[in-house]
């Protein structure tokens, strides 16, 4: 590679990663943690899951328990797996009948607990869990602006590892068995970010791609829709398989009782393993009613086993089959794989806290880029004002990004107090704390204090979760374990490893790099 190829990759990498920079540490720390959305969301209620990855209810007395509070004769109804957490979506269609007064016609969504049998709204029900998960794809921002932003920070983030191989490519090999703690700052920075960096590139490129994939793929279809489809987007949906047939409403009712669990019997005998995680019913008590039982094979028999099976009810027939156990269509080899990476929920406990590593790794490598980046502008030779304005930039940035540890930690403590905390509890305190906790770091304008003390800070807080959690719940970790709930048990146990490890790097940190993070003296 010639110098001037040379010089013009490194400095697309430095440029790409430091205007992403900020927005990319959000989305891998809140991303890390969203791994484990599902046993956050579980350890905020104190529930705990027994069956994962599958919707486990009784389906005709929850279709009874619906039919008291509304008429479902003529309405597509619609009973949801979306995570692995107690509540089960409940989506109500408008009536097709039109007999009935508009109230009585009107659709509607909840979430119902099968257990307590209590419903609540999407606001009712929001969690931490929830809210971290959003938080990294920016859903917080008016719809569809969080999740473009988030879309080009992971695109324009692949383009940044693909200049930092390439920038790095003839010393990578040599490059990644040397770490050079004593020597100057910029080689000490150098070395951990290319080491980690090479460590973490087959994870980051994975994340980059489906990440992109994800919140772009609207903008991805949108000349599909209007070159191939002559902007009939509903048709595009139909082929992509995101939506459900639609069959005619007789208005006639059906003359015997309808029994939905013996559908959902008939798919999981068919086939083995089979884990239904939907329930789909078209013109509920009609004669041309239909039910559609979705699913796929457990992880460990096919990893792409997507499949349906769709039933006539007056005569119970079949009406349609996906099979599962088929070779596997490249449309769902695409859909499938790219959201079974993307969650990293396919190998277990294990994937997601390999995951969760890699994720924090990803952090210290944009961490360590930006301070590559203030180090080789540190130097003498560069005006006063300019470095001052450099340091400035690093000194914002590490207050934001980095409290976000004990912000994080402290609104785990804050949802076991006030339980439910609900949605606006959550934005107020999540955001508010954030911006008070990075505004005293930026005012205390030394960086190898904002290292310190957001990690000191947020690993006492953290040490304090399962603490508080026993405290408000009665849940201490000795009694999850005795009472098997595991997802309460590891959220506990998650923290206390999380914490120590923070108290670990503290007592490591050797007192000869303050000069490495403190801001330079005039």
């Amino acid at each position: 590679m010639n110098k001037r190829t040379y010089n013009i990759l490194f400095h697309l990498h430095t440029v790409s990663g430091i205007v992403i920079s900020v927005a990319l540490y959000v989305i891998f720390f809140t991303g890390s943690f969203s791994f484990f959305r599902d046993e956050i969301v579980n350890w905020e209620r104190g529930h705990t899951v027994k069956v994962p990855d599958e919707i486990t209810l009784d389906f005709d007395g929850t279709i009874k328990d619906i039919s008291k509070e509304n008429t479902l004769f003529g309405r597509d109804i619609e009973l949801r797996h979306y995570f692995n957490e107690q509540n089960v979506g409940v989506n109500l269609g408008a009536s097709k009948d039109t007999l009935l007064s508009k109230e009585q016609r009107a659709g509607s969504f909840y979430y119902l607990d099968p257990i307590n049998k209590t419903t609540t709204d999407y606001i009712g029900s929001y969690t931490l869990g929830e809210f971290l998960y959003r938080l990294h794809f920016f859903a917080q921002l008016p719809h569809p602006y969080g999740y473009y932003l988030s879309g080009f920070v992971a695109f324009f983030f692949l383009f940044a590892l693909f200049t930092g191989i390439v920038v790095h490519w003839d010393k990578i090999i040599k490059n990644f068995y040397v770490f050079r703690p004593r020597a100057k700052l910029k080689t000490l920075w150098t070395d951990a970010h290319t080491a980690l960096g090479v460590i973490g590139f087959p994870f980051q490129f994975v994340y980059a791609v489906t990440g992109a994939f994800f919140m772009l793929k609207l903008l991805l279809v949108a000349p599909s829709v209007l070159a191939l489809y002559d902007g009939d987007d509903k048709q595009l949906y139909e082929d992509l398989e995101y939506a459900h047939p639609e069959f005619t409403f007789n208005n006639t009712p059906l003359p015997t009782p309808i029994s939905i669990n013996s559908y959902v019997d008939r798919v999981k005998q068919k086939w083995k393993n089979f884990k239904v995680t939907e329930v789909h019913i078209f013109n509920y008590g009609d004669t041309n009613m239909h039910v559609s039982v979705s699913g796929n094979l457990d992880y460990k028999d096919k990893l792409n086993g997507f499949g349906h099976m769709i039933f006539k009810v007056a005569d119970n027939s079949i009406y349609d089959v996906k099979d599962p156990t088929l070779k596997t269509s490249y449309l769902d080899i695409v859909k499938g794989m790219f959201f079974r990476l993307h969650f990293g929920d396919y190998g277990g406990y294990g994937l997601r806290i390999i995951s969760f590593i890699m994720g924090l790794i990803g952090c210290f490598v944009i961490l360590s880029g930006v301070l590559i980046w203030l180090t080789a502008r540190n130097k003498k030779n560069i005006p006063l004002k300019k470095r001052k304005f450099n340091e400035g930039v690093v000194r914002y940035y590490l207050a934001i990004c980095l409290s976000m540890y004990p912000i994080t930690a402290l609104s785990f403590i804050m949802v076991q107090i006030v339980n439910p905390a609900g949605m606006n509890m959550l934005y107020t305190f999540f955001f508010i704390g954030w911006l008070l906790i990075s505004i005293l770091f930026i005012l205390k304008k030394d960086n190898y204090f904002t290292n310190k003390y957001s990690l000191l800070s947020g690993s006492v807080f953290g040490l304090a979760v399962p603490i508080v959690n026993g405290i408000c719940t009665g849940n201490w970790f000795w009694v999850s374990y005795s009472k098997r709930l595991e997802q309460i048990l590891f959220i506990d146990v998650f923290w206390i490893l999380l914490a120590l490890t923070g108290f670990l790097v503290l007592y490591k940190m050797n007192k000869q790099q303050r000069p490495v993070l403190k801001t330079a003296k005039n």
